[in-house]
């Protein structure tokens, strides 16, 4: 890329980033069109702005998911929770992001780490999902890294 992508705010306090082109993975191809454009992330990262929260992660009961400590996740009350999603549940009033299992009638929440055991459900036990992940976004150069 030829100079960096600006990110600036609208008035009613979108962000709003410059697109210049996609970026190949492999080898860069030089008769790429550099068009500009804008996106809002909101466009991209939002479903249904009414129904999507942020959450952060606290754990690493998903690493095999490629949730981490510290990832921020974007969770979606609108969208229906299936079996195979992962969602942000409520346990005895507690949140925890696992993926949903739900087939035959069970309902279970499975950890993606080996070392958690999917939670299964008792009598008297309350669980709800909250919602479903849709995006997670990973901060990848942390603040004090800057340098």
């Amino acid at each position: 890329m030829s100079r960096p992508i600006p990110i600036t705010a609208d008035a009613a306090g979108s962000f709003l980033i410059e697109v210049l082109a996609r970026v190949p993975a492999g080898f860069p191809s030089p008769a790429q069109d550099h068009t500009q454009k804008r996106i809002d992330l909101n466009d991209v990262l939002v479903l249904n702005p009414i129904a999507t929260f942020l959450f952060q992660v606290e754990g690493d009961s998903m690493i095999d998911a490629r949730i981490f400590d510290g990832d921020r996740l974007i969770v979606d009350r609108s969208i229906e929770p299936v079996h195979g999603r992962v969602v942000l549940a409520c346990v005895d009033d507690e949140f925890t992001v696992k993926r949903l299992y739900k087939r035959s009638g069970v309902v279970r929440l499975h950890a993606a780490n080996p070392l958690y055991p999917p939670i299964t459900f008792v009598e008297g036990q309350e669980m709800s999902v909250w919602g479903v992940v849709t995006w997670n976004l990973r901060q990848l150069l942390h603040p004090q890294k800057r340098r």
